[in-house]
């Protein structure tokens, strides 16, 4: 049985003493539910990477698509530039959206291993699937979408209720954001390409396309840098608060610390996906959605990284996809509507309102499932 290492967790729950339940568990454990339950975690934490893993793979190619379309860079070259700042960015900006992923979203207290479990493969099956479709949808809230689903499920079969598990406070936050995310890099994509546009207004377009192109690496990185910051502290807030419930549990009011070596497994996990490609995506972000060239993607670029780290900094878990297209889009709206190919923007929409249901339906099957047959 899956949750018998955890057995007094489940117990409590059942009981409906809920926020005792993970704090009694591990001192009543033999040496076999001890290896289990060890067992387990372990399984988790490696689930947990390989969708950071898909993330840096799915979400990472946003880094390097407007790079790429305006052909500052090679693919192979521009993965390599994308990862290596992916990497970097675990010594710059500490970890507060790690602490909102793991305390904010699901009560830190009432999480069990496998709402973790559960909540991330129905990130991953979405992921895979928009992956294949070549959607750029945003892995950050399939995660949330995930992690909440599979948990209110588990407050539903523990107690008939699903009450009092998440914290809808921030997750409103956070919706809210899905939307602002988008229209604060739209807003600055455009504002940045009229300033440009004005300052090089003299300029010819060949001596404009060769400074861009340079300062296209910079921006490219800035992006990258960003993505790694926000995207890879989602995972490390999962992986701690899983810690948390192998080491008695979560108790209110101690401070969420996130271990040194999460810091750097999440970030190598990311940039390893990212070397990893993600061609359909970079096709439709870098190509499909408008022309490019090393002005527009640097303008785009700057957009994203600036709304992306400032989120970061605020313990905000925004999408990198849906900023930056909506950075792309206030950039190629600069040059007339019709440069916005809306049509594929407006499949794009529809795959991120999607997202958060979708894969809390799939964490849902998914917990339904272990619980039926564990």
């Amino acid at each position: 049985m899956l949750d018998l290492a955890f057995e007094p967790c489940i117990e409590y729950m059942g009981r409906g003493d809920m926020t005792a339940a993970c704090w009694v568990a591990l001192p009543n454990l033999d040496s076999e539910q001890v290896q289990m339950a060890f067992a387990l975690v372990l399984t988790i934490i490696i689930v947990a990477l390989i969708f950071d893993f898909l993330n840096g793979f799915h979400d990472a190619a946003n880094s390097i698509a407007t790079v790429v379309a305006t052909r500052v860079l090679t693919p192979f070259r521009a993965v390599i530039w994308a990862a290596f700042f992916n990497f970097v960015a675990a010594f710059v900006f500490g970890v507060p959206v790690a602490k909102t992923i793991g305390s904010g979203i699901v009560k830190p207290e009432l999480v069990t291993p496998v709402i973790i479990l559960a909540g991330l493969a129905g990130a991953i099956a979405w992921n895979i699937i928009t992956w294949y479709l070549g959607l750029p949808t945003s892995s950050s809230h399939a995660l949330i979408g995930g992690f909440a689903g599979a948990a209110l499920t588990s407050q539903f079969i523990a107690l008939h209720t699903t009450a009092g598990i998440l914290h809808w406070e921030k997750i409103r936050v956070i919706a809210m954001y899905m939307v602002l995310a988008p229209m604060i890099g739209l807003v600055i994509g455009y504002t940045n390409m009229v300033i440009v546009s004005w300052l090089c207004h003299k300029s010819s377009p060949s001596k404009v396309d060769g400074w861009f192109r340079r300062l296209q690496l910079i921006s490219a990185g800035a992006y990258s840098l960003g993505h790694g910051t926000n995207d890879a502290q989602k995972t490390m807030g999962i992986i701690t608060i899983l810690l948390y419930t192998y080491q008695g549990g979560f108790r209110p009011g101690t401070e969420f610390h996130v271990p040194y070596w999460v810091i750097l497994t999440c970030h190598a996990a990311i940039a390893l996906g990212t070397l990893s490609g993600g061609w359909r995506i970079v096709k439709t972000m870098g190509l499909k959605i408008t022309k490019l060239r090393p002005v527009g993607g640097f303008c785009a670029e700057t957009a994203g990284a600036a709304t992306i780290i400032g989120a970061s900094i605020a313990g905000i878990p925004v999408s990198t996809t849906h900023t930056i297209t909506g950075a792309i889009v206030g950039v190629g709206s600069t040059q007339r509507a019709s440069a916005v190919k809306w049509g594929v923007a407006g499949r794009i929409v529809w795959a991120w309102v999607l997202t958060m249901p979708m894969a809390a339906l799939v964490a849902a099957v998914v917990y339904s499932l272990i619980h039926v047959f564990t």
